[in-house]
């Protein structure tokens, strides 16, 4: 039995507990599909010497012209780690950087002398890095895919990052770590579409102006029979029919824009299984073009109750592929250039 007690109860101070990922980068390697045509690789150099001299490096450009594709291939030339995020509207700048994330309690009794009680109860605040404090923290090369679909204030966080090299953390100033110097290794890439595009917000002038923007459009048709041909496995007499459909289609459109060379692979894909050919009167192919261009702005317009897309459809398919009787293949569309 204890006669007396002396109760000494101590509350240390809050303090927070930084934890950061140690392993959240991937090491990517160039894929056997991935086609280097003289146009590429011209891209592909113009942004390593931007990027190897310190600067982030912004791929420009309507949807489907590979700029995702290209920020892999440029950092996989890097060779350090990537940390990729993917832009989001509902992104604030604690989703890029870190924020709290509850509480650890700590208690500890100690009743060593038989008379004495003590007690001590320590509170710490969990700080959890995110993807972006890791990538400048441990020198990755960050990807920031379509970042400008993140509302403009979420991204100010990159301001400093991209010209004093300095990550400023204010949460975490009572515990010291309130600003992280960027490792020298870090390299940014950036992939923004068009601002007109559904959920894209208008960058601030500020972070623009830090960044340099290589504007990219469609690859020229030898990048894309080559892209067809090792994403599909498809013939290359059956590839150039079928990007040579797919630019005479592109031609017409209002923006130009679309279809894309995700048209051209996904058609290359479906024939290939098949075993369908591009060619004028196999209907396969046929049927596949027109439910792929379903979405064009043409589909939506009609000429004696039926869509246009139909007909033009067909009319740029007739041209591109002569029919078997003729025995050569068809002209490109008028306009197309190689």
């Amino acid at each position: 039995m204890i006669d007396t007690i002396n109760d000494e109860a101590v509350c240390a101070p809050s303090v927070t507990v930084r934890l950061s990922p140690s392993d959240d980068g991937i090491r990517p390697e160039r894929s056997e599909a991935f086609v280097a045509t003289p146009s590429v690789e011209a891209l592909t150099d113009r942004a390593l010497v931007y990027l190897e001299v310190g600067y982030p490096v912004h791929f420009a450009g309507p949807a489907g012209t590979g700029k995702t594709t290209l920020a892999f291939h440029v950092a996989a030339r890097l060779g350090r780690p990537v940390i990729l995020i993917n832009g989001d509207d509902e992104f604030g700048s604690s989703d890029l950087i870190g924020k709290d994330s509850g509480y650890r309690k700590s208690s500890m009794v100690d009743n060593y002398i038989h008379s004495v009680l003590k007690a001590e109860e320590e509170m710490k605040s969990l700080w959890v890095d995110n993807r972006l404090t890791t990538a400048c923290q441990n020198g990755c090369t960050l990807i920031y895919d379509e970042f400008n679909r993140s509302k403009p204030e979420a991204n100010n966080a990159l301001l400093s990052i991209l010209s004093e090299k300095i990550l400023n953390l204010p949460s975490l100033r009572m515990s010291g770590e309130g600003y992280i110097k960027v490792h020298p290794e870090f390299r940014a890439i950036f992939t923004s579409n068009p601002e007109e595009y559904a959920g894209t917000h208008k960058t601030q002038d500020a972070l623009m102006d830090r960044l340099i923007t290589i504007e990219l459009d469609h690859y020229n048709r030898e990048t894309e029979i080559g892209i067809t041909v090792a994403r599909s496995g498809i013939s290359l007499e059956d590839a150039e029919n079928i990007v040579d459909t797919v630019r005479g289609l592109r031609a017409l459109g209002q923006k130009k824009h679309r279809p894309t060379i995700r048209a051209c692979i996904a058609i290359a894909r479906i024939l290939a299984h098949r075993g369908g050919r591009a060619s004028w009167g196999d209907p396969v192919f046929t049927s596949v073009c027109q439910d792929i261009f379903n979405t064009l702005e043409m589909a939506k317009v009609t000429r004696s109750g039926e869509p246009l897309m139909v007909s033009s459809v067909q009319e740029v398919i007739r041209k591109v592929c002569s029919p078997p009787s003729s025995g050569k293949r068809g002209h490109r569309p008028e306009g197309e250039k190689g």
